[in-house]
């Protein structure tokens, strides 16, 4: 792997950390909850595809790629009923910069200045084109504040790299719980993607089917090398898609932010269930996670 696609991989697991909080720190689900969004999946997907607008389900299963279709119709668009995506998008960011203010309140305002300028410098240099997610948040108004700016950046830069993936995943041919199922026999826990995402174990079953027809598991459900070197490939797709921030950035200053970042980073993945993959990159010689 080149050096900008190993920058690419690192700086994910910094960036992904810190968009995480969103989704797993409790200030993050109250302020959902203000807004009349009570139950974890209706923030989900109401603060996810806000940047969208009042969007209805069917262009989300395509662009979130990896949940059963119907988990998104459960949501989407009654959610709209609840709270608007202006709404969504208010609470989304106060309840990530709470969630931000309570791992970050030791260190000086001049390390977040200097964390948001730098991580927004890089998110300003994000390829839209083709990049649904990405442009989306690229094209919200920034933040007033430094965690505001820090966190807006950090989701412009996952939603972005995300885009890539899903991008990548489709050069494969396999469709999305095939992605899954093949990915939870090499180190991911089945139960928990399968519930995560909406998947019945009929459907989880005759996935897994189609990937020993096809070549990617062996009959006893084992890996095979061709769907190994296929998913090492896909990841470095998702990478080279990903580095262009980065190469924009520079070395100096993007290795000035992981020292920046790092702090914060830390604090953040304290959070992270144990069976999420956000932010955590599998052993060397399999890819990551399925965004």
């Amino acid at each position: 792997m080149d050096d900008d696609l190993g920058l690419a991989r690192v700086m994910w697991t910094q960036f992904e950390s810190v968009h995480s909080v969103t989704y797993f720190h409790p200030r993050a689900r109250a302020a959902y909850e203000a807004v009349g969004l009570r139950g974890y999946w209706r923030g989900y997907f109401a603060g996810r595809t806000a940047p969208l607008g009042a969007v209805e389900a069917p262009p989300v299963i395509a662009v979130f790629f990896n949940f059963a279709p119907r988990m998104v119709e459960r949501a989407l668009p009654s959610v709209w009923r609840l709270a608007t995506p202006a709404e969504a998008l208010r609470a989304r960011l106060t309840g990530a910069v709470q969630a931000l203010a309570e791992f970050t309140y030791e260190l000086p305002e001049s390390h977040l200045v200097e964390a948001a300028e730098l991580l927004e410098a890089a998110a300003g240099e994000v390829e839209v084109a083709g990049r649904v997610l990405g442009a989306a948040n690229a094209a919200l108004p920034a933040g007033e504040y430094p965690l505001a700016r820090l966190w807006q950046a950090a989701t412009t830069l996952r939603e972005h790299r995300g885009d890539g993936h899903v991008g990548a995943l489709v050069s494969t041919g396999l469709d999305p719980v095939e992605v899954l199922a093949w990915r939870c026999r090499v180190d991911q826990s089945r139960e928990f993607h399968r519930m995560a995402r909406g998947w019945t174990d009929e459907e989880w079953a005759a996935a897994e089917d189609r990937l020993v027809d096809r070549g990617w598991l062996t009959a006893d459900r084992a890996p095979t090398p061709h769907g190994t070197d296929a998913f090492r490939a896909v990841e470095e797709a998702t990478d080279r898609a990903a580095a262009g921030p980065w190469r924009a950035l520079g070395a100096e200053r993007t290795e000035r932010l992981r020292e920046l970042l790092d702090p914060i980073v830390r604090r953040c993945r304290t959070i992270i269930p144990r069976q999420s993959p956000m932010g955590r990159p599998a052993a060397e010689e399999t890819p990551a996670p399925a965004r």
